[in-house]
């Protein structure tokens, strides 16, 4: 017990140093520009990347300015033509001693070209703004500074994403940068309306977060409800929404995704529209959208695009890939195992006949199978793009026949493990959790046969109709029953037939409080 509290107090300890990082140079700016190029010294000591230049300039070296900034951030060229060579020229041209008073509101007013032009009174504000990209003047005799936005263009350009392949539609995907996220969005959505907050998580990476969301069509009481749970994520580093997700998830410890993530950017606009709330994570190009539901596992942007008659019978080959993927390796070991009497006699003799020889239980050969496939997808995942598909290709095809040839497994069973590693592929988005499902079926067929298949399927449907993302019923609109927001799932209607919203983001948020009256609800929330 001993040992924890002192493991409790050391955590504690160390935390509290990590706060006072921050808060120990949440100081004034000093007048004297000397003083500040000492505390910059100190607290920039060993970074080799940290550069200051000092320009004295005016009648006998009066005005004393110092530009701070970090190499690589910067672009030096605009540094020199907007903010450098306009002090100096504007200088040495004027009389410096009449103009020494009024230095710092000329330079902000008169002088710098940028339109980036901010001012910070704290030294914290300053480093932060330094360590950001952004070039930080500090003039002497003034209590304040000015931050001018000087940062070069970093990471690549806008193209099309690898994960989420669209045959029509818009090839642009998010990209590492937010701002340029952000105007891939402003530019899909012309309006006002259209919101973005910003703030900072992580205690050293202070890495730029954005909630974004459509005012007046996204549920205000969403809005405020991801609002608080971003505030209240306490990290050392944010470094992908992928952290992000794993704070804010209603339930984290379910196998399906209940916050929603993508590339592309039409899709995401679409989600927007919808009323859902999406937040951006700068230096991430996937962008989370809540609530998720998991109806929108198997649609596609592709589906809105095209005739809703082929959308809807993609739809439900989605849903029958989705089910084969999951129980089709239980379902041969339970006939296998316990059912053969289902079995048709002439099935029963090829069976027999493929399954001489075999030294493994059908349970066994499976699992085998199914973590022979599970490798090489991942070694194809991890490996360079053409080395690993090359991998994959070839490796299925050899492992699967000289598995065959050897002894250790059928032929159906290879072919049933190769029908569900494609089918598994048809829905991305649910490709982690049917990995784990699958196992999980075909262990309950091992022991019980189609009673444990039905005894898993219904603990995973109860479990679903259990799950919410933010306050919203997982399996909407299925489980509550919503009408007018099956237009839009399985089957989906035509495109100009939809005419409303999801009714289910708009009345029926609440805090685990679905089915209460609306005066209820905001009740509840007044509380």
């Amino acid at each position: 017990m001993f040992r924890k509290i002192k493991r409790h107090l050391g955590l504690k300890k160390q935390q509290d140093n990590i706060d006072t990082i921050y808060t120990g140079i949440d100081e004034p700016l000093p007048r004297n520009i000397e003083r500040v190029k000492e505390r910059l010294g100190e607290i920039f000591s060993e970074c080799s990347d940290y550069i200051q230049r000092e320009i004295v300039c005016g009648e006998d070296g009066c005005i004393r300015i110092l530009v701070s900034y970090i190499e690589g951030f910067v672009d030096k060229k605009i540094l020199n033509q907007d903010v450098v060579r306009p002090i100096l020229d504007y200088f040495s041209s004027t009389e410096g001693q009449d103009k020494a008073k009024r230095i710092y509101q000329l330079i902000k007013e008169c002088i710098i070209s940028n339109n980036e032009v901010g001012e910070v009174q704290s030294m914290q504000q300053a480093v932060y703004k330094i360590v950001s990209g952004d070039a930080v003047l500090f003039v002497d005799g003034s209590n304040s500074a000015l931050v001018v936005g000087v940062k070069a263009p970093q990471g690549r350009q806008v193209e099309e994403p690898d994960t989420e392949v669209s045959i029509r539609g818009s090839r642009e995907g998010f990209v590492e940068n937010l701002a340029t996220n952000m105007v891939l969005i402003r530019k899909r959505i012309k309006s006002p309306n259209l919101k973005f907050e910003m703030m900072q998580l992580g205690i050293q990476t202070k890495t730029d977060i954005c909630i974004c969301y459509i005012k007046g069509i996204a549920n205000e009481e969403i809005v405020k409800e991801v609002r608080k749970r971003v505030k209240k994520i306490r990290s050392d580093a944010i470094l992908d929404t992928g952290y992000i997700e794993q704070y804010i998830a209603d339930n984290r410890l379910t196998l399906f995704p209940v916050v929603g993530s993508s590339e592309k950017c039409d899709k995401l606009v679409a989600k927007l529209l919808e009323g859902r709330v999406a937040i951006l994570c700068d230096g991430s190009p996937y962008v989370t959208t809540v609530p998720y539901l998991f109806i929108e596992s198997i649609q596609t942007s592709d589906d809105y695009y095209d005739h809703a008659f082929f959308a809807s019978f993609l739809r439900l080959l989605r849903l029958v890939a989705l089910v084969i993927s999951n129980l089709l390796p239980a379902m041969y070991v339970a006939l296998v195992s316990f059912h053969h009497t289902v079995i048709p006699f002439k099935l029963i003799i090829t069976l027999a006949a493929s399954r001489q020889g075999i030294p493994f239980s059908p349970f066994v050969e499976a699992i085998l199978m199914l973590a022979a496939f599970e490798l090489l997808r991942e070694a194809g995942v991890r490996m360079p793009r053409t080395i690993g598909q090359a991998l994959s290709i070839v490796g299925a095809i050899v492992l699967g026949e000289a598995s065959v040839r050897a002894g250790i497994a059928s032929n159906l069973m290879v072919i049933i493990i190769a029908i569900t590693a494609i089918c598994s592929f048809v829905v991305p988005p649910l490709i982690r959790a049917t990995m784990l499902l699958r196992l999980a079926f075909l262990i309950a067929a091992n022991f019980l046969g189609f009673l444990g298949i039905l005894f898993m399927a219904v603990v995973v449907i109860i479990h679903l109709c259990k799950l919410r993302s933010f306050g919203i019923p997982y399996m909407a609109p299925l489980s509550p029953l919503t009408a007018t927001d099956l237009k839009d799932s399985f089957i989906m209607v035509p495109i100009w037939a939809m005419i409303t919203r999801p009714k289910i983001l708009f009345e029926e948020y609440t805090r685990g409080t679905v089915g209460l009256k609306r005066q209820e609800v905001d009740k509840i929330s007044e509380d």
